[in-house]
């Protein structure tokens, strides 16, 4: 048997048109279709790739569809050690509720390398959407994973952080570089 290659996934930056489309809804039939899971398994790979990835849409590798996916790393897993953490697949997620309480947290984007600012988003999120077998899932989201959600289904819609940030600041890739040794 031939090793699996490890393909290597462009995400997409900032200046490309692409990001700035309204995804479309994925088709119930098209969920489980073998297309969708090469999208999923695609955006898994570009988070694994990135030490600092919370998150990553499809738009964000050139797949506009209404999908995203939440790493593993962004969940804590107070439940048991033995619990085997895994990447949330978001399929036509829709916000249902936001807190009135909001937050300023600071953001950056895979799409928007080595750009940081604050954002202002609601604290807490109810979010309803499909997973990769096509079973749909009604969650609330709090602290960081409400803003990862908040964010990703910006992107969704065609909105980067950088619309709507404050106290933008670039760093060059030699401090970025420095910041991921920290991680």
């Amino acid at each position: 048997m031939t090793p699996k290659k490890s393909v290597k996934i462009n995400i997409l930056q900032k200046n490309n048109p692409i990001l700035r489309e309204i995804s479309s809804v994925v088709s119930e039939d098209k969920i489980n279709s073998i297309g969708i899971k090469k999208i999923i398994s695609n955006l898994k790979g570009a988070i694994d790739s990135q030490k600092d990835a919370a998150a990553i849409s499809a738009v964000q590798i050139g797949k506009p569809i209404r999908l995203f996916v939440i790493s593993k790393k962004v969940f804590s897993d107070d439940r048991n050690e033995n619990t085997k953490i895994k990447d949330l697949v978001c399929i036509n997620p829709k916000i249902l509720k936001s807190s009135k309480a909001r937050q300023l947290l600071e953001e950056g984007c895979l799409s928007v390398r080595y750009v940081y600012g604050k954002v202002s988003r609601p604290e807490k999120v109810t979010m309803e959407a499909t997973d990769e077998n096509g079973k749909k899932f009604s969650r609330g989201f709090s602290g960081i994973l409400a803003q990862v959600v908040q964010h990703e289904i910006d992107h969704l819609n065609g909105i980067l952080f950088i619309d709507k940030a404050v106290n933008i600041q670039e760093i060059t890739p030699e401090e970025y570089a420095e910041l991921l040794e920290n991680l």
